[in-house]
């Protein structure tokens, strides 16, 4: 005797999508552009502390200057005179 086969077999296919990669994209967008402006600083070859030389020029000064030469030179030395 044939035998019948009355079951049912059903499929179903689910499909998830997520979408992570945006949000993924922009923290390495930023760690790039932070190692960059890095690299920029240390590998820049400026040097700022090679200019220690200060030079200092007031022009018009007139009469409130008159003498300050001679009266550094004396309290340095020990013999200011006033």
């Amino acid at each position: 005797m044939a035998h019948t086969d009355n079951t049912e077999r059903t499929n179903t296919t689910t499909t998830t999508t997520t979408s992570g990669g945006a949000g993924m994209g922009v923290v390495v967008g930023a760690l790039i552009v932070v190692v960059g402006v890095l690299a920029y600083v240390v590998f820049s070859g400026s040097n700022p502390s090679a200019n220690d030389d200060v030079s200092i020029t007031i022009e018009g000064a007139g009469a409130a200057v008159e003498g300050a030469a001679d009266a550094v030179e004396g309290a340095v030395s020990g013999e200011a005179g006033n």
